[in-house]
């Protein structure tokens, strides 16, 4: 059991940089693979990134090259780190942990769930 919370997002400009970060409690941080989730208004939530109790960190081929997903273990925090925003990034984005660490780019694989936060682009 594990309750997550994000913060950091906002309003930005086309090419600008946000760090999303999410604070857990009430649980072993260090056992969970932690993701982050987005959703668009009128769109089925998209799989962005995750990293493993191992270390090992997947994103989704929208946002590579972008995007940077890390962990603190000892702050029990995990980051997103995103860069050259685009309008089509505009979503909420949610944080969420699993004890998976397979098929993590579906959405159904985590357990649980922030509240999330407003990420919005402008053109």
């Amino acid at each position: 059991q594990v309750q997550l919370v994000e913060s950091g997002g906002g309003l930005v400009q086309a090419g600008d940089s946000l760090r999303l970060s999410c604070a857990a409690s009430g649980g072993t941080f260090s056992s969970y693979t932690m993701g982050w989730i987005r959703q668009a208004p009128g769109k089925d939530r998209e799989f962005v990134a995750a990293i493993t109790r191992n270390g090992g960190s997947y994103r989704a081929d929208s946002v590579k090259g972008r995007f940077t997903i890390s962990r603190d273990n000892a702050k029990n925090t995990v980051y997103l780190q995103m860069n050259s925003l685009k309008p089509e990034d505009t979503a909420v984005y949610y944080c969420a942990a699993t004890r998976k660490i397979a098929g993590l780019a579906l959405p159904l694989a985590y357990e649980y769930w922030g509240q999330g936060t407003q990420v919005t682009v402008s053109s």
